[in-house]
């Protein structure tokens, strides 16, 4: 026996994923393969579920009341129309956000879904003495007690219970709905929320501008005797010292009103003549100082007078008419002479009445100097007795700023609570009734339809859950990816079940779906660990009868034909199959090795027709346990690994026995035959434990009878293995 520690196969998790990528799929079309499986394994149970639920949906269908729900249709804007429109004009509204806007939408549905409300429309209809509500609403008669105020509270929540409120996000409109059992009473009671609600959005409104009036109209009535207090005091104080006040004197630069005594405004005003005649003055000195030191007709206001420009034209049409009677006429004649007396007569006129203007200019600014000293002298005056009242006018005018004070805030609270009048009552509603709700002619419940389809799908829901959990539960191998999934072993082979129940007479045909599978079974064991083939190879199962035997055999067999030279022993010294299997009666055989020390090849018997050695199991020991967990059985194992390419050990079921794990402890590695289909009940998971308690080299598991075409088989990757056949089959391959 080889003494090297054993090789680890390739674990199955990395063996089972790697043989699906080399199909070229993926672990999710496993699970749905397995998926399907487990439905169609577990179909009728599934159908049955489907079908109860389906069936107690229409049941309850059927023998609920119909019910009517009704419709009303509510526009709800999120500000409402202004009717004197100041504020939005004078730009003094800022446009909500859209959280505000969803803000104030919600909390309209929250007051339509409100107990408030539902009290307003129960009121209105008079609900809590109605029968006919209380039948629509499937309330026995011996509910009601008779109690106003508990027979409302009842109504209350029944219209509570039976609305519903829905607004979509994209728009603006509310649809109110109410069902019961009368067409009529829905419609009625739809209608009623719709129109209550608007009248108690315009209440709040109404009371809460009532509010205000009436808040205001205590403040003005405050202001008012305040502003009466003041003016009081101010008008006491300045009979007291005198004072004779004026509210529109104005400010010296004629822009602001000032309040002041006539004492300041008389000083206001003869201020302003003085320095009006001061400028008067100015310019009258200015017209006289340019005209006295120029001659006569040279200074421009002579030259402006009307007159002197008449009579210097004069004057210059004369000379013109003298020039020429002098050229035409002798010095002494009478026509020169008449011209010369007119010429100095116009001449003297000119002289006179520029003398005239200018004695004019001087007049006037002499009075200009005289009325500014009048002027000057009076506003002196003023000024001395303006000084004078300023110490007495320092109380008065803190008085007064308190009396202006008082009456800018009565004005202000005046205005207001005219406003506050005039728009009380007038605001239009944000809310509108677009649809009003009329009598459903067709029963929106019970829906037949739907219901249907809803048991459908709680029956499916409840049929995928019990076929879950029955597939979790059930520990039954009925594919081969069921292996893998449920005992954690890497799958080295399917042998499919044989159709005449004889599948050593389906080894002979090399050509045969079993003899195939078998191939298949010892391609894997040449590659099932690191270092290739193990020399020993231990086959077992957790119970009897699921074909161990038959596997040890065509692994055996397997190898044969390819050249080795393989040692099959029988060590189920219990219940033996080989002997009977092959028809033979040996005298000797393993118990005889194990309590001797004879040649072990006097035991060996070689089967000519198969091309194998067999070590039957020899006369049935009493203890076959003590034997096999003899060192002379390692002894034997390892002189029979040396004399042989591998050595092949057919081993008793693991469950209620310790010689298969005793054997899977000493081998290089261990096959496990499961039967498919074959209901255990945990017997494959607790073999298993025992023989992973030993710790051996598992080398994975062999799926046999395994029947394709069964039900739950159809969705395995292996369905449709034998598809492809020599050409001697019935079936061919298509091209």
């Amino acid at each position: 026996m080889n003494m090297e520690p054993p090789l680890q196969p390739v674990t199955p998790a990395s063996r089972y994923q790697a043989a699906y990528l080399a199909a070229g799929e993926n672990p999710i079309s496993a699970n749905l393969r397995h998926a399907f499986s487990a439905l169609r394994r577990h179909l009728w149970m599934a159908i049955a579920i489907v079908g109860a639920a389906v069936l107690l949906a229409l049941i309850s269908t059927l023998l609920d009341t119909p019910r009517y729900t009704a419709e009303t249709s509510v526009q709800i804007n999120d500000q409402s129309d202004e009717v004197l429109g100041s504020d939005f004009e004078a730009g003094n509204v800022t446009p909500p956000s859209d959280w505000d806007i969803d803000r104030f939408l919600n909390t309209q549905l929250d007051i339509l879904r409100s107990r408030g409300l539902a009290e307003r429309v129960a009121d209105r209809l008079e609900l809590a003495g109605s029968e006919t509500f209380f039948s629509a609403m499937e309330v026995a008669p011996t509910a009601l007690t008779g109690d106003q105020a508990k027979d409302r509270s009842l109504a209350v929540s029944l219209l509570r219970g039976n609305l519903e409120i829905d607004l979509p996000r994209a728009t603006r409109v509310a649809t109110i709905s109410f069902t019961s059992t009368d067409p009529a009473t829905s419609a009625s009671i739809a209608n009623a929320f719709a129109e209550e609600f608007i009248q108690a959005n315009l209440q709040r409104r109404y009371d809460s501008t009532s509010y205000a009036r009436d808040f205001v109209a205590d403040q003005l009535e405050e202001a008012r005797i305040s502003l009466e207090d003041s003016e009081r005091e101010l008008n006491e104080y300045a009979k007291g010292v005198g004072l004779i006040r004026t509210r529109d004197a104005l400010s010296p630069d004629g822009r602001d009103v000032i309040a002041g005594t006539v004492t300041t405004s008389s000083l206001v005003q003869l201020n302003g003549a003085a320095i009006q005649a001061r400028a008067a003055r100015i310019e009258a000195q200015a017209r006289w100082e340019a005209i006295q030191g120029t001659p006569l007709l040279a200074s421009q206001p002579v030259l402006g007078n009307p007159t002197v420009q008449i009579l210097m034209t004069r004057r210059a049409e004369l000379q013109a008419e003298l020039q020429s009677a002098r050229d035409r006429y002798l010095p002494n004649h009478p026509a020169i002479s008449r011209l010369e007396e007119d010429l100095a007569a116009v001449t003297r006129q000119l002289e006179g009445t520029a003398s005239q203007v200018r004695e004019s200019i001087r007049a006037e600014f002499r009075a200009a100097q005289n009325a500014q000293a009048q002027l000057d002298s009076q506003v002196s005056n003023a000024r001395g007795a303006s000084l004078a009242e300023q110490d007495q006018s320092v109380r008065y005018n803190v008085l007064a700023r308190q009396a202006d004070t008082a009456r800018s805030i009565y004005d202000g609270l005046l205005q207001r609570y005219r406003e506050l009048n005039a728009s009380a009552g007038i605001a239009s509603s944000n809310i509108a009734i677009i649809d009003r709700a009329e009598a459903p002619s067709v029963p929106s419940s019970p829906n037949v339809p739907r219901n249907i389809a809803l048991g459908m799908f709680v029956g499916l829901a409840l049929a995928g859950m019990a076929v879950f959990l029955r597939d979790q539960l059930d520990d039954v191998i009925h594919t081969p990816e069921d292996v893998e999934d449920k005992l954690d072993l890497a799958l080295l082979g399917v042998v499919p079940r044989a159709d005449d129940g004889s599948p050593i007479a389906a080894l002979e045909n090399p050509k045969s779906p079993i003899a195939e599978a078998y191939n298949s079974l010892r391609g894997a064991l040449l590659y099932s660990t690191p270092k290739g083939l193990p020399r020993i190879i231990v086959v077992t199962s957790a119970q009897a009868h699921e074909g161990k035997s038959t596997t040890s055999f065509a692994i055996a067999l397997g190898f044969a034909r390819i050249g080795m030279k393989p040692l099959l022993i029988d060590a189920d010294l219990r219940r033996p199959a080989l002997d009977k299997l092959f028809g033979l009666r040996a005298e000797r055989g393993l118990t005889d090795l194990l309590v001797s020390q004879d040649d072990p090849s006097t035991a060996i018997m070689h089967i000519d027709t198969a091309g194998i050695d067999l070590l039957p199991t020899g006369p049935l020991p009493p203890s076959p346990s003590e034997l096999l967990s003899s060192p002379r059985m390692a002894q034997l194992l390892e002189s029979f690994a040396e004399s042989h390419d591998v050595v092949i050990l057919d081993s008793p079921p693991v469950l209620g026995l310790a010689d298969a794990p005793m054997l899977a402890a000493i081998a290089d590695g261990t096959v496990f035959v499961v039967e498919a289909e074959r209901g255990r009940s945990g017997a494959l998971k607790a073999a298993l434990r025992r023989l992973r308690s030993m710790k051996p080299v598992m080398l994975g598991a062999v799926l046999a009878k395994f029947d394709p075409t069964k039900s739950g088989n159809r969705y395995s990757a292996y369905y449709g293995y034998d598809y492809y056949q020599y050409a001697s089959g019935e079936r061919h391959s298509e091209a």
